[in-house]
């Protein structure tokens, strides 16, 4: 408005020159120019209307997608199952994947009756197709009675764009101290589905456990969290197993190499070891993160294999990865390109003692150090999943809480620069 009126009073001003001392194309020529003047005001303001309307509308969809504000920048967290609802006690045991869609499946547990790991469990799904500002109803991908179906671990075969959930079973009324212990009705069985409709339908589970679980075997565990695909097109999944005589926990791995169609058992990793995830390295080798009950070493323990993960090598221990007993998530972000280092993601909860400060890291020297780390909550929190988008959206699905770490399994979207953003941590 005051720029109209400014216009205004100066084609005013005009008129009078012209009753003064201008010559008529002298005027006509002044007028034009105002006008135009006008004109582009006007069009700057409107622009500049527009672009706040849209910044608010902005804001607002992104507070709504994701039922509670942003955080931060670069950080947005959406609570994808919460304790107590939808039929379930508890929900825990979470695992993210991105298909080759582009859509973003959050699987977990769902614990019927209580937050115990034995009992009446489901497997369950979310789907996103907005890149997780939005989830789908609850749908079940297994459900046996009352017995336990759980530790999913997906891997999508990028060349078919199909979904392998690798699962396990074990009776609801056998816990692990008792499978383990040789007490237990039944054991511990190894267990396959897959999906080729972007995770909408999954087939019926086929029991993998005469390939894939060793006869002196009692526990047995697939991830939890996610496998990957090497450049070779192994599919690789993590795993874990206890020993029938020597009671000792060891990682594994199994893969396939004809994109899902067979499976087999893989490298088995040294004593006090169970829960692990993979991350392919720039040179073709495989490290296996992995949860470490050796408490002379608060931190992750660490294996590498040279051969597509058939063998693997010592264990080491990685203290700059502190962690109270827990599962972890590794991922490749990118890889090494134009003289550009690569980066690889961590996740856990990053405390010596208590699950707690669920951290993501950064490593740009292929696993060796962790320079960059920012907590994304600082309270309660146990497992995590890792996950990139095809557009660098980094995707973290992890359990946290206020009192507990278990009231709820959220997922947070961040960007590489956010997670830069704060070197000095």
């Amino acid at each position: 408005m005051t720029v109209k009126l400014a216009v205004a009073e100066s084609l005013s001003v005009l008129l009078i020159r012209k009753g003064e001392c201008m010559t008529r194309a002298e005027y006509q020529v002044s007028r034009r120019c105002l006008e135009q003047q006008w004109l582009r005001l006007k069009w700057q303001w409107l622009l500049r209307v527009a672009a706040l309307v849209c910044v608010c509308l902005w804001s607002m969809t992104v507070a709504v997608a994701a039922d509670q504000p942003v955080v931060d920048r670069g950080l947005e967290q959406v609570d994808v199952f919460i304790s107590g609802q939808d039929g379930y006690h508890t929900y825990r045991i979470p695992s993210v994947i991105v298909t080759n869609k582009g859509t973003v499946l959050a699987f977990c547990e769902g614990r019927k009756r209580g937050r115990g790991d034995s009992g009446d469990i489901d497997l369950l799904l979310k789907r996103s197709e907005d890149g997780g500002r939005t989830f789908s109803t609850q749908q079940i991908v297994w459900d046996d009675a009352d017995n336990t179906c759980g530790n999913p671990c997906p891997v999508v075969d990028r060349q078919s764009g199909t979904i392998f959930l690798l699962m396990t079973h074990n009776l609801g009324s056998d816990t692990e101290e008792m499978i383990a212990g040789g007490k237990s009705k039944g054991t511990r069985t190894v267990w396959i589905c897959y999906s080729t409709d972007d995770g909408k339908t999954f087939s019926k589970p086929q029991n993998l456990t005469h390939l894939l679980k060793k006869p002196d075997w009692t526990w047995y565990a697939t991830g939890p969290g996610a496998g990957i695909q090497l450049g070779s097109g192994r599919l690789l999944v993590p795993c874990d197993h206890k020993e029938a005589q020597t009671k000792v926990f060891r990682s594994h791995v199994v893969y396939s190499d004809d994109r899902g169609k067979t499976w087999k058992l893989g490298g088995i990793v040294g004593s006090g070891t169970n829960e692990c995830e993979a991350v392919e390295l720039a040179d073709g080798s495989v490290m296996l993160n992995m949860r470490n009950y050796n408490r002379k070493y608060q931190c992750r323990a660490v294996a590498i294999s040279k051969d597509g993960g058939q063998n693997f090598g010592e264990v080491y221990y990685d203290q700059a990865l502190v962690e109270p007993v827990c599962q972890a998530s590794i991922r490749r972000y990118s890889l090494p390109q134009g003289g550009r280092p690569g980066v690889i993601l961590f996740s856990n909860p990053a405390s010596t003692n208590k699950r707690e400060k669920l951290t993501v890291r950064a490593s740009f020297d292929e696993g060796k150090t962790w320079p960059i780390s920012r907590i994304i909550h600082e309270g309660p929190a146990a497992y995590s999943c890792l996950a990139v988008g095809g557009d660098g959206t980094i995707y973290c699905l992890y359990e946290r809480g206020e009192e507990s770490p278990y009231e709820k399994i959220t997922l947070a979207r961040l960007s590489l620069g956010w997670l830069m953003e704060d070197k000095g941590q």
